[in-house]
């Protein structure tokens, strides 16, 4: 069915249909309050059978900059965007409504997803610079097909009210993310610049991710959801893309 998580009234239809429920939709695009999620859950509960499962997909965002430090779930949540402030706010309420409806409800916090279709060609073909070394910050990677195994395994084995770090075992920055890409697809290296000027030419957009650092930690995916990752580093996952 087709329905819009602005417009609630769209939603009728889903009251009782669902057993298990995926909640990939981002939230809108402004304000502190993620009011698809509320819309949807709304929805959810109307009629007399809730769903037994759900799985939301959010974003490490929620962590804020840690300082490339290694993070774990138990970091308390410090989001430094409006866009993760929105996901935190989803998160809250998930959780929050899992508990009093009894609706096993798990958290997968993912950061940047690639595939051979979701890497960035573009920004290296325009040119946009990456940070100097000193300034460069630590970015997190999951390829597409391992965080569709984890959606699955969290459906079946997530616990109820539990974040998991939906992340492979990378340990790179992102200039030297952007630097494999380059190499793999015959495309020159992005200049290095410091932050002070990448501040005067690349989107805000952009920058929000420059001025994040961390590394997540991802043992309970591998413990308790026991996730095997396809790709356990983007040194794997970037070759075996096919480029053209």
């Amino acid at each position: 069915m087709i329905a819009d998580l602005d417009r609630p009234e769209t939603l009728a239809r889903l009251a009782g249909l669902a057993q298990d429920v995926v909640h990939l939709a981002p939230p809108p695009p402004s304000g502190s309050r993620d009011t698809r999620t509320a819309n949807l859950i709304r929805a959810l509960a109307r009629g007399g059978s809730l769903p037994q499962r759900l799985v939301y997909i959010s974003t490490s965002g929620v962590y804020g900059d840690c300082g490339g430090v290694m993070v774990d779930e138990t970091r308390p949540a410090h989001p430094m965007t409006d866009r993760a402030v929105r996901r935190r706010d989803a998160e809250r309420v998930l959780r929050a409504w899992g508990a009093e409806a009894g609706v096993q409800v798990c958290i997968l916090r993912v950061p940047g997803i690639y595939a051979p279709e979701r890497l960035p060609l573009a920004r290296l073909a325009a040119g946009t610079p990456a940070l100097a070394r000193d300034q460069d910050p630590y970015t997190n990677h999951i390829h597409a097909d391992d965080l569709v195994r984890t959606v699955i395994a969290a459906l079946s084995r997530g616990r109820a009210g539990r974040a998991y770090n939906a992340s492979d075992d990378s340990s790179m920055k992102m200039g030297d993310y952007f630097d494999l890409v380059a190499d793999r697809s015959g495309m020159p290296h992005p200049r290095r610049v410091s932050l002070e000027i990448a501040e005067k030419s690349v989107p805000e957009a952009l920058l929000s991710f420059m001025r994040e650092s961390r590394r997540l930690a991802n043992r309970r995916l591998k413990k308790e959801l026991r996730v095997r990752l396809r790709y356990p580093s983007v040194l794997q996952g970037v070759p075996a893309s096919r480029f053209r």
